[in-house]
């Protein structure tokens, strides 16, 4: 009988900074043959069905520059669950097992949630111009979906990640007036 063994998570978006989870240890992570992109309509938490709004995905090819998150052994069938019902609303992504690479150049296989290119809600042909009127006219249950990319960019900052798509994104939204105005509060 094989031993139940830690298991690794891939965070690229809000998972990073609001994983929802318990977990042992967190490590900065490159992911290979994927990145981050505006490419999923969201029709709940950033939008709605008459007018979706944008969530990050993994899109094919590149690389994407993330946090790993280690769940004990003891965890790992909840947190899986936890994670199922959180990103796989829509099932827009696409779970997968992906190596992923740290700093040290050890490395892990983690489970990712990829876009499903495939799926009808999958929006990576937009322009950066329609991202933007897209995401300055949505609404959904999480809020506006001008706040979460903001809130993505001042947390890859954070992280050290620049994202040069969603900086150029985040500066039409005026995210640093946004930041500076938060800050006073």
């Amino acid at each position: 009988m094989t031993e139940p063994r830690d298991f690794w998570i891939f965070g690229y978006g809000s998972l990073m900074w609001r994983p929802g989870f318990a977990f042992e240890e967190s490590r900065p992570a490159l992911l290979e043959g994927w990145h981050r992109e505006l490419c999923v309509y969201s029709h709940h938490w950033r939008g709605t069905a008459d007018r979706p709004g944008l969530v990050l995905g993994l899109d094919e090819g590149g690389t994407c520059r993330g946090v790993a998150f280690r769940v004990a052994a003891s965890h790992v069938d909840e947190v899986r669950a936890y994670l199922h019902a959180r990103e796989m609303r829509g099932s827009v992504y696409l779970e997968k097992m992906e190596n992923v690479v740290f700093a040290d150049r050890s490395h892990a296989v983690a489970l990712a949630y990829v876009s499903d290119a495939a799926h009808r809600q999958y929006a990576g042909a937009l322009t950066r111009e329609e991202r933007l009127n897209i995401i300055a006219d949505s609404h959904g249950e999480g809020g506006p979906n001008r706040d979460y990319v903001i809130n993505t960019v001042l947390h890859l900052r954070q992280l050290g990640v620049y994202d040069a798509e969603l900086e150029w994104l985040h500066e039409r939204l005026g995210g640093d007036a946004f930041r500076d105005a938060m800050a006073g509060i």
